[in-house]
């Protein structure tokens, strides 16, 4: 099919199966660190994608988008590709520095109640995008417009790669203040079970802390 046809549906690949509702509602538990930590270090984007907001947190499985760079369309067609709760995971071929996401777009997802965007470029219309309430994680502002090219090739539901990390349909995204971690379908359980012990772990730690313990000793570094 000619990507220049307004009939995308060639570029649309399968919905992915769906992440157990329980085990999303048992990650609301943790927050990004602690699941990067307890995956082995795996699935974190990179530093500079942040909440608009400080307390917009995203948890959701992943609907990929490959974006053409200075292009927004692609981001558009994703919202009515996406089923309630997703998360778009949008990739610009490292051209950061548009606007790729605004007001009009956050109204438009959370009518179709999607779960958040994660961007590895720029939104814009910041305070109304905090004011709205969508959850948006991006690299920053930026107010240069984008285009919207019939003829540009873009993807929904395949492979996509940002800072090194492939990301697949489906994947989990979770996202808070302290960044993005995006962590296999399949993984998702044990990582969980890891995450519990990792934060019972610490909380004697803690307890031993507050009672003069080195962490030096507790970790066996001195």
């Amino acid at each position: 099919m000619s990507t220049g046809s307004r009939d995308y549906s060639a570029w649309v690949g399968p919905k992915p199966a769906r992440i157990d509702a329980s085990l999303l509602e048992r990650c609301l538990a943790f927050d990004s660190a602690t699941l990067h930590e307890a995956a082995g270090k795996i699935g974190d984007l990179p530093p500079q994608i942040k909440p608009v907001d400080p307390s917009f947190r995203v948890c959701g499985p992943a609907v990929t988008v490959h974006s053409p760079p200075g292009d927004n369309l692609w981001l558009h067609r994703a919202i009515y590709e996406a089923e309630p709760g997703d998360v778009l995971v949008v990739y610009v071929e490292e051209r950061f520095e548009h606007g790729y996401w605004g007001e009009i777009m956050a109204r438009a997802a959370l009518a179709r109640k999607l779960g958040g965007l994660v961007i590895d470029g720029c939104v814009r219309d910041v305070p109304l995008l905090r004011e709205a309430g969508f959850p948006v994680f991006a690299r920053g502002a930026c107010i240069r417009g984008t285009g919207k090219d019939f003829g540009a090739r873009g993807w929904i539901n395949a492979p996509i790669r940002i800072g090194g990390r492939t990301i697949h349909p489906g994947d989990l995204v979770f996202g808070d203040e302290d960044g993005v971690v995006v962590l296999p379908a399949a993984q998702v359980a044990t990582v969980l079970d890891a995450a519990q012990r990792r934060v019972e772990d610490e909380q004697a730690l803690m307890e031993a802390l507050a009672k003069g313990q080195r962490t030096l000793d507790w970790y066996g570094w001195s």
